[in-house]
């Protein structure tokens, strides 16, 4: 531990962080948030024209070029490490008569001189074989006006679906999707049928969301003060085939909500507060039943940003939370660790406080997280202790140098083996 601890402090020194913290509106609600907002790939805007032909000779190509390097530090057994040199090319079309499509792959290969072998092989980059290439969107798309069809293939943020872009390889779906935006209102809805990504399993090409799919529908306004957000999913649970080849049973109804206010206080303070609520109602006796709420508070003075987070899970008997497909919507979600991990048939709360900076081109975030569940049918409670930190070099949205240090304890059991690992992952990614 003293070794990885050192290097964790070093690379703190030398890399640099993870959010802009004044950026004035945009109030990300987690670390998870955070980190992901760091590698996502640049979107370049479709160009409209008036030919055919122009389509493909107006096509915009984008994409990244990154290396992560990931160690893990395991209490009872080997050390384990990998570094990974991979990223993404996607081509996208010009748009005629509100016709489009886009194309995308991503791959990413561990390094063997630079990853363990064997018990000390880290599979988190890129699995177990130490490869994969992915075709990870492929679609079409249609716009006409406020309205959009977009079916294929695909990257999609909601709040239990996302693309979780934080390691090699970000979470896509097979999907089809409709949009409507005017202003400050948009309309969301889809079906998405399988899934591919980290959260997917890395050793897993496309795997089935359940017998038939996930369907979703969802609703935003904001204004300059408020945002609101309303989503339901109905998350169809795993077929008897699936259940005994391992699968998950995650087959539930959920109603997700949020409320978002931004107040400028004064020139060089802004307030931003945000209340957020989960409701799960399991189907097929998939065990997934929840009831969660949480509040934020984020207060931004000059290049500095102070965050207080809490989640409340009531208990269910023999039940528990499902955060979704990639990285989850909670606001006290860390880049591990997550309410989800104990909320199996108890009360479980979070608290996250959190604190960024920012001189000029470079961020610094350090957040501190406790996890607490009471007593199971059985008499167990949890206690998990987490420290993030993180730091963040970029330079006009194209060159990212990034590092994450984790580190956790088991305060109700120090001997399990459940959260005690501690984790370093540093990033280099270029998008062009």
């Amino acid at each position: 531990m003293t070794k990885l601890a050192l290097t964790g402090f070093i690379a703190l020194l030398v890399t640099n962080s993870i959010v802009q913290a004044n950026e004035n509106r945009d109030l990300k609600h987690s670390f998870r948030d955070v980190v992901g907002s760091t590698t996502q790939a640049l979107q370049k805007e479709v160009l409209i024209i008036n030919k055919f032909k122009k389509m493909f000779h107006e096509g915009k190509v984008s994409g990244n070029i990154r290396s992560i390097y990931s160690l893990f530090d395991n209490k009872l057994s080997s050390d384990t490490y990998a570094t990974a040199v991979g990223g993404g090319l996607k081509y996208e079309l010009a748009a005629f008569n509100g016709f489009n499509a886009g194309v995308a792959f991503r791959t990413t290969y561990d390094i063997d001189s630079l990853s363990g072998k064997d018990e000390k092989k880290n599979e988190d980059l890129s699995g177990a074989k130490g490869y994969t290439t992915r075709l990870s969107e492929a679609y079409i798309n249609y716009k006409y006006r406020e309205f959009t069809v977009r079916f294929g293939r695909q990257t999609i943020d909601t709040p239990l679906a996302d693309s979780d872009d934080i390691r090699m390889i970000p979470n896509s779906f097979e999907a089809y999707v409709v949009s409507y935006e005017m202003e400050s209102f948009s309309l969301m809805a889809g079906h998405l049928d399988r899934w591919q990504g980290y959260d997917a399993g890395l050793d897993n090409v496309w795997v089935k969301m359940g017998k038939n799919g996930v369907n979703f529908v969802g609703f935003s306004y904001s204004d300059k003060v408020f945002d609101i957000g309303l989503w339901f999913y109905n998350i169809s649970n795993a077929s008897k085939e699936d259940i005994l080849s391992g699968a998950d049973e995650n087959g539930n109804n959920s109603l997700y909500a949020d409320l978002s206010g931004h107040f400028d206080l004064s020139k060089d303070i802004i307030l931003h507060v945000a209340g957020q609520y989960l409701k799960q109602n399991e189907l097929d006796e998939s065990g997934v039943t929840a009831n969660i709420y949480g509040a934020v508070t984020q207060v931004v003075v000059n290049s500095a940003s102070f965050s207080l987070a809490y989640n409340f899970a009531t208990r269910e008997k023999e039940k528990q939370s499902f955060s979704g497909f990639g990285g989850g919507a909670l606001y006290t979600n860390m880049d591990a660790m997550i309410l989800d991990e104990i909320t199996q048939d108890r009360r479980a709360r979070a608290f996250v406080a959190s604190f960024g900076y920012t001189i000029r081109d470079i961020n610094f975030l350090y957040a501190y997280g406790d996890f607490l569940g009471d007593e199971d049918s059985f008499g167990v409670k949890e206690h998990i202790v987490a420290h993030n930190i993180g730091v963040e070099y970029t330079t006009k949205d194209e060159l990212t140098l990034s590092a994450v240090y984790a580190r956790h304890a088991n305060k109700e059991d120090p001997a399990s083996t459940f959260y005690t690992d501690n984790y370093l992952r540093i990033l280099a990614s270029y998008n062009f």
